[in-house]
């Protein structure tokens, strides 16, 4: 028997229209969604409806999805750079219908090259917290994802804030050497 990731159960039982996994799957991704979107959008407004628009799309998308890996986030972060570059199209056309607006800060294009980085970089970080322990995977979807303090993440897993806290720092180091990694290669 394979055993499933969470990411994989979740996806199954979403993709059955099961409401409640699909929660569960946006509190896990929905700040990494958020910060690829921002580093695309640079406006907190424009990613917040990114992120928005990714999740729906994703709901609507789910039924027909084969989850390729143990993770939704790069899947995700493909929609979200697809719905980014929407935005910024929608941005220029704006623009270009009001004289007034003038705004050099919009990028005129999301490269490519940008693009294949995020898309590794979340496959990388997606890899790695995947070979984490099961306690550290779990202190880091309860902090990192779902945005739990120490305390209320070490009462949630019955461990001692102390435990929470010095995991959690290993982790993120861990997380940056794989980032970094990433961005060397």
């Amino acid at each position: 028997m394979t055993v499933q990731t969470t990411d994989q159960r979740w996806v199954a039982l979403a993709a059955t229209g099961d409401e409640s996994a699909f929660r569960q799957l946006y509190r896990s991704h929905v700040r990494p969604v958020y910060w690829i979107a921002h580093g695309l959008l640079g406006s907190p407004a424009d990613a917040e409806d990114v992120t928005q628009e990714t999740f729906v799309t994703a709901w609507r998308k789910l039924p027909g999805l084969e989850l390729q890996g143990e993770s939704l986030l790069p899947w995700l972060a493909t929609i979200c750079r697809f719905q980014a570059a929407n935005r910024l199209r929608q941005r220029r056309r704006d623009q270009a219908n009001t004289t007034d607006a003038v705004d050099d800060t919009i990028p005129s294009t999301i490269s490519v090259e940008e693009q294949v980085i995020t898309a590794a970089l979340a496959t990388r970080i997606a890899a790695e917290v995947g070979t984490l322990s099961d306690l550290d995977r779990e202190i880091f979807r309860l902090c990192a994802a779902d945005g739990y303090s120490y305390q209320a993440a070490a009462e949630e897993l019955g461990v001692s804030h102390a435990i929470v806290r010095n995991r959690l720092s290993r982790v993120r180091t861990r997380l940056r050497g794989a980032v970094k990694e990433a961005s060397d290669a």
